[in-house]
């Protein structure tokens, strides 16, 4: 178990080079099961999911090592098809080798992802879509088993609900399929743009990228022997934005894709904060008082990102009046929220809407972790509280924030993480 101890109060200020993302480099990692030899990914951010995506590449029959911010991945041969559940549970983001483990091997046995409980979040349309494509799947005791005997081919999928994770399982599995595959309804959000770029990179024929409909045309074989950087975290982004939005002070935050975060700069503005952007970097200095912004829905992207919800939650535990949030994606983002409380934030949650009116001061106190974003949303707050707070379960923490700690005493900020 570890935890974070943060002595607040101080202001932020510094610049920092911003990580990779890690919505982005999970599925990356799968699209190198396709490429049949050697892929060098730059610019990975060194977090926990990222080795857990590393480990499941091992026990596939890859090689998969990584130093710094840069993973290699040969996959010339696989051995095995079949992900443990002990290496499942480890990320969520683990069911995105289904579509990729199909479209190489043409079969795969896994059973169901682990991460953060954020409700229920079926794989119904992963499992659709790609029995509409050739695949063979059933559910045995808790396992997923897949096969395509006559191989995956093209076919028109059209999601009920745009999601991130089928889209890009499609996308995966449909490279290397017989003929056209369109998906309707497609996710648009700029992770996806990411994948499409790189396997586009190695060969495949993938067009409509963060449209509604994308078209890929299956090929018969990719190139490797291809470097590819991940594209920047703009959850990561938010966060550092959202605690010197909460302290005061300035921060510029370098490397970074400007484009993907006008959801999330237009509330720090209307917060009344002072945003300025560079090129690829964005600037951010709070000096007055902050204020309400009425409400924030969460939804698919270009709308606000439902991962940044709990860390933009904390300036406006600060600001004057009140705002309301509306959560249109998950059914538990606001576990957070108890624990918030605790150290005297005045929010009501209940069903969909949180209700945050914003208050003098917050309080260091004892408090734990309940999920990756919920976590960073707790260090926020307890960078901006009066006294030392402590965050247990900082391994939820750890699996999108590449050394949170480092960053934050870059900028100023009072942290140090115990091992218990």
């Amino acid at each position: 178990m570890q935890k974070l101890v943060v002595s607040g109060g101080n202001r932020l200020g510094g610049e920092i080079v911003l990580q990779g993302a890690k919505n982005s480099v999970l599925p990356l990692l799968a699209a190198s099961v396709l490429c049949c030899g050697r892929i060098t990914f730059t610019g990975c951010p060194r977090i926990s999911d990222r080795y857990a995506a590393m480990r499941i590449l091992n026990h596939l029959g890859c090689f998969a090592e990584g130093k710094d911010d840069t993973v290699t991945v040969n996959a010339e041969t696989i051995t095995s098809a079949d992900i443990p559940d002990e290496l499942m549970r480890e990320t969520r983001c683990s069911v995105i080798f289904m579509g990729a483990l199909l479209g190489r091997c043409e079969q795969c046995r896994l059973s169901l992802p682990g991460g953060c409980n954020l409700g229920p979040r079926p794989i119904d349309y992963h499992i659709s879509a790609l029995t509409a494509m050739g695949a063979e799947i059933s559910e045995k005791h808790g396992e997923i088993i897949c096969n395509a005997p006559d191989g995956l081919h093209g076919a028109r999928i059209s999601l009920t609900f745009p999601s991130v994770g089928a889209t890009e399982n499609i996308i995966l599995a449909a490279v290397l399929a017989e003929g056209e595959t369109v998906i309707t309804n497609a996710a648009r959000e700029p992770e996806i743009i990411d994948l499409a770029d790189f396997l586009s990179k190695c060969g495949a024929d993938i067009r409509g990228a963060g449209s509604g409909t994308i078209i890929i045309r299956g090929v018969k074989k990719l190139r490797s022997d291809i470097e590819y950087r991940v594209m920047p975290d703009r959850i990561a982004c938010a966060t550092y934005l959202s605690y010197t939005a909460a302290c005061g002070g300035e921060i510029l935050i370098k490397d970074c894709e400007p484009s993907h975060m006008d959801a999330i700069l237009s509330v720090l503005e209307q917060m009344g904060c002072s945003v300025k952007i560079f090129g690829k970097n964005i600037y951010l200095s709070r000096t007055g008082t902050l204020k309400s912004v009425g409400t924030i829905r969460t939804m698919v992207y270009p709308g606000f990102p439902t991962d940044a919800q709990a860390v933009i939650m904390i300036p406006l535990c600060l600001a004057e009046g009140t705002t309301l949030f509306v959560e249109n994606i998950f059914e538990n983002r606001y576990r957070h929220t108890g624990e918030l409380q605790r150290m005297g934030a005045d929010i009501r949650a209940e069903g969909k809407v949180a209700v945050v009116s914003g208050v003098k001061r917050l309080y260091g106190a004892k408090t734990e972790a309940p999920d990756l974003r919920g976590g960073a949303a707790l260090v926020g707050a307890a960078l901006c509280a009066e006294g030392t707070s402590e965050i247990s379960r900082a391994e939820y923490i750890d699996r999108g924030y590449e050394d949170i700690e480092g960053v934050i005493r870059s900028l100023g900020g009072r942290i140090s993480r115990v091992f218990s």
